[in-house]
């Protein structure tokens, strides 16, 4: 059984993607756009909820029917994208691309897309915007809700349990994970089913409640479609990606919308906004549109090898309605109209040939450019294990990943440029483990040990340095090396503003600013402190950093022609500014009493940088970070610290 047809609920889906549309295409126009998702969360919990409970009223309620009719639903649009994506990723894609892409591909098929992307975050993740089938993650949340959610009704409800009661219970709870996760683990408040269920679950409540009729009040049902569009346009208008979403943020979104929808469709903006004709129409190919729009603006970023501009963004969302049309015209009409079981074994067997060939992809199945030479270059980039290999325990209170067994005990403190050397600690551990001495690294991203530098957009940083200086004080470690991408922060270009903060006053240090002479005061003012403790104080100077070295300026060609990867310039320009940098990095350290490690000295000469192997194989992970690989064997300038006898 189906809830009566209601045009106003068309128009929130409308709302809905149109919303995520114009913050996928146009980010600075609708920043708030994102909760979009969070809507359809609502409208789907709502619907799904009221054609369970009404099959139970009738005493006709099937699982088989039910999952029936979302395989129909679902599966015949988004196995057309993702067939579409993975032909189109074979033809312009690289090797590693294309391998994930199939992880992606496979993923989406099984509906487990939001954990495999759970998965992948992290401070070395490949961004968001390469990444075609990213979208899919909302998917499967959603169908991992239909897994259990159908079973917890039937139950309820032959029990005879209060419903309505039970469902509140079980997503405050979630709500709960949500609210308490988001700033610990905001990447799992994120993708989590558990901390994503309530919102689908308050529309199933609504649902529920809706059971009995509700004795009309007009004026109640304005009320409410005007507070919950109001409350939408709030959350679109004040919503930030950078805010601590879902959250307590999320609850904007999931009210208007569950508003709107218990409005009715003689609230005045259901009737007159929501039921408008266009919005309709854009609401019944809201599910297509949402699945076509991204991968097109991923493709058209990726093609265009950067930003695409405000006209190629424009054309994505375009031939995106235009591919959604024609999706729900010829083929989702086509599949919901024929209920047979061949039709249900074809579209389930499209599931299993789509996840089928992601599996080849990402076991290796070459795309159109996937000569041997374009894999070492592309596998660069997401080689980035770092710490794969190491222990992770505490020391004190604090928490560090260790290697080595040895009665020294040295510690590593910095960002991931200090991490980037975790490699060839352990590669010591493992051939000279009677020299080896037991090696803590503690490191935090994007986070200069530096005390008084600081970020609005990495506020664990203060924190998480506080706890590495305790570190390095502990009488128990006998040397310390401090380490950082000095670059990053002290010779500008890099996506985070860094200041210094003295007091009440706060003095920028990107590009030169005032702050930079203050944050290195401090620098050499920690040195100094660390070296009176009577430790082996060292100061680990930095590689150089440049889009020269970047795997893929290693490569030649165009997306849709051909491409090759160079062997003839295995080093790139060490830029000036830094080299200047790391001689006032040398000097600070001697006058502080610490030991300069001087990497500059061992990866560059005469002012060029080594940024590939002889066989063409790239020595950075990106533009700015070793590789695991290259470390491991390469990095001979810091066995002194860890085989070395400079204790106290």
């Amino acid at each position: 059984m189906h809830p009566k047809y209601r045009p106003d609920i068309d128009g929130l889906r409308a709302v809905a993607v149109a919303s995520v549309l114009a913050f996928h295409a146009f980010p600075d126009a609708l920043p708030g756009g994102f909760i979009g998702v969070d809507i359809f969360f609502v409208i789907s919990g709502f619907l799904i909820t009221t054609i369970i409970m009404q099959s139970h009223a009738a005493s006709d309620f099937s699982y088989r029917d039910f999952y029936a009719r979302r395989i129909r639903r679902i599966f015949p649009a988004l196995m057309l994208v993702l067939a579409a994506t993975l032909a189109f990723g074979w033809y312009a894609l690289l090797p590693r691309e294309f391998a994930e892409l199939g992880k992606q591909a496979a993923g989406g098929a099984a509906f487990v897309a939001n954990f495999i992307f759970w998965g992948e975050s992290g401070y070395f993740d490949t961004a968001a915007e390469t990444k075609p089938l990213l979208h899919l993650w909302s998917l499967g949340i959603e169908e991992q809700f239909y897994i259990f959610w159908p079973l917890l009704l039937g139950v309820a409800w032959r029990r005879r349990w209060p419903m309505v009661r039970l469902l509140w219970v079980i997503a405050v709870a979630s709500f709960l994970v949500n609210v308490t996760t988001i700033h610990p683990f905001r990447e799992a408040a994120f993708y989590s089913p558990l901390s994503r269920f309530w919102e689908l679950m308050v529309g199933g409540i609504l649902a529920c409640m809706r059971m009995k009729p509700v004795a009309p009040n007009v004026w109640r049902s304005h009320l409410q479609s005007v507070l919950g569009v109001a409350l939408i346009v709030l959350g679109l208008v004040m919503t930030r990606s950078d805010k601590a979403f879902p959250g307590w943020w999320a609850l904007l979104p999931t009210l208007g919308a569950v508003s709107c929808i218990a409005a009715g469709p003689t609230g005045v903006l259901n009737k007159y906004v929501l039921s408008n004709r266009v919005m309709v129409w854009i609401g019944l190919i809201s599910y297509p549109l949402y699945l076509w729009h991204w991968p097109l603006l991923v493709y058209a970023r990726i093609v265009e090898e950067g930003h695409p501009s405000a006209w190629v963004r424009a054309g994505a969302v375009v031939a995106s309605v235009l591919l959604a049309w024609a999706t729900y015209r010829f083929l989702e009409r086509f599949t919901r109209a024929r209920t047979s079981v061949g039709m249900l074994r074809t579209l389930g067997g499209s599931g299993v040939a789509v996840a089928l060939v992601g599996v080849l992809a990402l076991g290796g199945m070459p795309p159109r450019n996937g000569s041997d030479l374009l894999r070492k270059v592309t596998d660069a980039t997401v080689d980035d294990n770092y710490y794969d290999g190491f222990k992770q325990e505490k020391l004190g209170a604090h928490k560090v990943e260790r290697t080595g067994n040895g009665a020294r005990k040295v510690l590593l403190i910095g960002d991931s440029h200090v991490q980037q050397y975790a490699p060839r600690a352990l590669e010591l551990a493992r051939s000279a483990p009677g020299q080896m001495a037991t090696a803590y690294f503690a490191t935090y991203g994007a986070c200069p040990p530096v005390p008084g530098v600081l970020s609005d957009g990495n506020e664990g940083c203060d924190k998480a340095r506080t706890g590495m200086l305790e570190l390095a004080l502990d009488p128990q470690i006998d040397a310390v090396v401090v380490g950082a991408c000095w670059n990053c922060y002290f010779t500008g270009n890099f996506p985070l503003a860094f200041y210094f903060q003295d007091g009440a006053s706060a003095y920028p240090i990107n590009n030169g600013g005032p702050g930079l002479g203050r944050s290195l005061d401090a620098l050499e003012k920690l040195l100094t402190t660390l070296v009176q403790s009577k430790k082996k104080v060292y100061l680990l100077l930095d590689n150089a950093r440049s889009v020269e070295f970047e795997p893929r300026r290693l490569i030649e060609g165009s997306r849709m022609g051909q491409m090759t990867a160079l062997t003839s310039t295995a080093t790139g320009p060490l830029p000036p500014e830094q080299a200047q940098l790391n001689e006032r990095l040398k000097r600070i350290a001697t006058s502080s009493g610490a030991e300069a490690i001087d990497v500059l000295a061992q990866l560059c000469k005469s002012g060029e940088c080594v940024r590939s192997m002889p066989d063409g194989t790239p020595v950075y992970k990106d533009r700015e970070h070793l590789r695991p690989f290259y470390v491991r064997e390469h990095a001979g300038y810091l066995d002194k610290v860890f085989l070395g006898g400079g204790g106290r």
